[in-house]
């Protein structure tokens, strides 16, 4: 006998579910899926980055958030845990739990092999629905290396990139800039993978 079709879930069922659940799932379409474990280079670059950028926002309407907090990008569409998000202002959630956020201004996403299609992709194409969205940026694990992509009038994005340990990302849309050398502070690029000679590894 065929194996019987799973049902559908809501978006609602999807919160109650991911409320209780050990781990976190995305949801799209009515479907939960589960996510990857990070690593610990991972995991550093996002603790840099978010670090730096809350220092160069300190005292402005701004608030930087790491991947625990949800980011609902429609309503029966995408849910997700970006790496990083740029709130300014008031934050719009979703209801009275207070874990999904609905109006970042800047996306953050630290690439991975198993992930940086889905990242491009299918992702980028998800949060350009998002209207409060000015910038998102995807940061490489392999080299010094981070994408900005810019909402332009018309709805249309352009991509700045900057390379190098000495190159600086610039966010126009929280009037910032962070150095690729804290960004990538006390990361060890594995030596066989591109662009990681030692020159560009940062110093302890």
């Amino acid at each position: 006998m065929a194996a019987q079709p799973q049902p559908r879930l809501t978006a609602e069922q999807y919160l109650e579910i991911e409320r209780a659940a050990e781990f976190r799932h995305e949801y799209f379409n009515g479907r939960m899926y589960a996510m990857a474990g990070a690593t610990y280079r991972h995991t550093k670059i996002i603790s840099n980055f978010s670090r730096k950028l809350g220092n160069a926002l300190e005292g402005r309407p701004c608030d930087v958030l790491t991947t625990d907090l949800r980011t609902r990008v429609s309503p029966e569409g995408l849910y997700t845990y970006p790496d990083i998000v740029v709130v300014c202002g008031e934050p719009r959630l979703l209801d009275k739990h207070a874990d999904t956020l609905l109006n970042p201004v800047v996306i953050v996403e630290v690439l991975s092999p198993s992930t940086e299609g889905y990242d491009r992709g299918f992702k980028f194409a998800q949060y350009r629905t998002l209207e409060s969205l000015l910038e998102y940026v995807l940061v490489s694990q392999t080299e010094p290396r981070v994408e900005v992509f810019r909402r332009q009038p018309g709805n249309e994005w352009l991509l700045s990139e900057s390379v190098g340990m000495e190159a600086g990302c610039a966010l126009h849309s929280i009037d910032c800039s962070v150095a690729l050398a804290d960004i990538y502070r006390k990361v060890i690029f594995d030596s066989a993978e591109p662009g990681a000679t030692p020159s560009e590894v940062a110093a302890s």
